[in-house]
């Protein structure tokens, strides 16, 4: 089987424009028409955790939610940060008729504990806003997706919105996707599954992939809402081409989805030690 090996593309050029003022906000547009905002936070007394970052950027996600909208729920530590405040101003009253559309079981049973009313795809196919979390962002905001297990619902309802906004702390941040050297997860059916990570991994020998079975915390194979496995490929250097790599990866008999979420973000909002940055298209 040949291996896929193509050229990357050329890294975005970046400040054209730039705008100060005294509360110190930055805008600046790429030649990709990329906009970048920046929202300085008060210097902490205890640095920021993890944690901390992620619930800051959830709460300026949040932001986008109107009364009335059917919302994508995603999946995540960082996606149940959105969906506790979204529970949060439902019950005060500053959020009304919000419908959601819950990317997992996990995010399923976390929005209905809040209160939150929920509903399906098949009832509701266009959304007006999802929100998830992402594993890497690219220059671009094309993401890898999927570390939770979630990826195939995740790309449905993400995909059926209007706008999809990721949330980020900037550890999340890759030069090109695959760059963080942790998995880039593949669905892949139960049936000869072996058959399906022999073949992945072959088809990124030039990359130095290593492709693994995803196991549970039993020591048994993971197994998606949908009754899948999922095989994690790790990659040594950032793959050359995300959109020839997830067509390939796609041609596979027996793979469902595919980690690269590629040309479906609306914005990424990203919490860092100096505060939260919007980037958008």
């Amino acid at each position: 089987m040949s291996s896929l090996s193509l050229l990357s593309r050329p890294p975005l050029s970046s400040t054209l424009r730039r705008h100060h003022h005294r509360h110190t906000t930055t805008t600046f547009t790429t030649r990709r028409h990329l906009t970048i905002k920046s929202f300085s936070a008060p210097t902490p007394i205890q640095p920021l955790t993890q944690d901390d970052l992620k619930k800051l950027a959830a709460d300026k996600a949040v932001e986008y939610v109107k009364s009335g909208m059917i919302l994508g729920l995603g999946t995540g530590s960082t996606a149940a940060f959105v969906v506790s405040k979204i529970g949060e101003l439902l019950s005060s009253g500053e959020l009304t008729n919000i419908i959601g559309i819950p990317t997992s079981k996990r995010t399923q049973e976390q929005a209905a504990s809040l209160g939150i009313p929920l509903s399906i795809l098949d009832n509701h196919p266009k959304l007006d806003l999802a929100i998830d979390g992402a594993d890497e962002v690219d220059p671009d905001l094309n993401l890898v997706k999927g570390r939770g297990g979630a990826l195939l619902r995740e790309k449905m309802v993400e995909a059926a919105s209007d706008k999809f906004v990721v949330v980020v702390d900037d550890s999340k941040l890759v030069t090109g996707l695959g760059g963080s050297g942790l998995a880039m997860p593949v669905e892949v059916v139960q049936f000869c599954w072996k058959y399906n990570l022999i073949r992945l991994k072959q088809l990124f020998d030039q990359e130095g992939c290593e492709a693994k079975l995803r196991l549970g915390d039993d020591g048994k194979p993971y197994v998606t809402d949908n009754m899948n496995y999922i095989v994690d490929l790790y990659f040594e250097t950032p793959i050359k081409d995300a959109w020839s790599a997830g067509k390939e990866i796609s041609k596979f008999e027996g793979v469902v989805e595919h980690g690269l979420f590629l040309d479906m973000t609306t914005a990424v909002i990203i919490a860092g030690k100096d505060g939260v940055s919007v980037k958008s298209k």
